[in-house]
């Protein structure tokens, strides 16, 4: 498949569909997508799955349901109409508190200096 035709957001949800499993044993963590000239490299969830109280450590009970996964997706793809870029890495962090599931997006943009030179320069020749 060459992701370059292939929309943003068709590709967020393949990353969805691949990590499922992962977030149906998490209650909480963070799941990043980078992102270079608007296709997805590299993905994946960073999460404690180990929980401690006092000396005791425990194992996160069950993690996310299958509408809380919904609803976690849905709000993923709702947050790329606020994307404005082509190279960066956005992180979904998720956590239940209370029975509930909390959500919050975070953007990074990348820009590179060597293209941005070069490209002034090929700018200053052509003219």
């Amino acid at each position: 498949m060459i992701l370059e035709n292939v929309p943003l957001a068709r590709q967020l949800e393949i990353v969805f569909r691949e990590i499922k499993e992962e977030l149906t044993q998490l209650t909480s963590g963070t799941v990043f997508v980078q992102i270079r000239n608007n296709v997805v490299g590299k993905f994946g969830v960073r999460a404690f799955p180990l929980e401690s109280k006092g000396s005791q450590l425990h194992k996160m009970e069950r993690g996310l349901s299958d509408p809380e996964l919904q609803t976690f997706r849905m709000t993923a793809m709702e947050s790329l109409k606020l994307k404005n870029w082509s190279h960066g890495e956005i992180q979904f962090e998720f956590a239940k508190r209370q029975d509930k599931l909390c959500t919050s997006v975070a953007f990074e943009s990348n820009y590179n200096m060597a293209s941005i030179i070069t490209d002034k320069e090929k700018d200053r020749h052509n003219k």
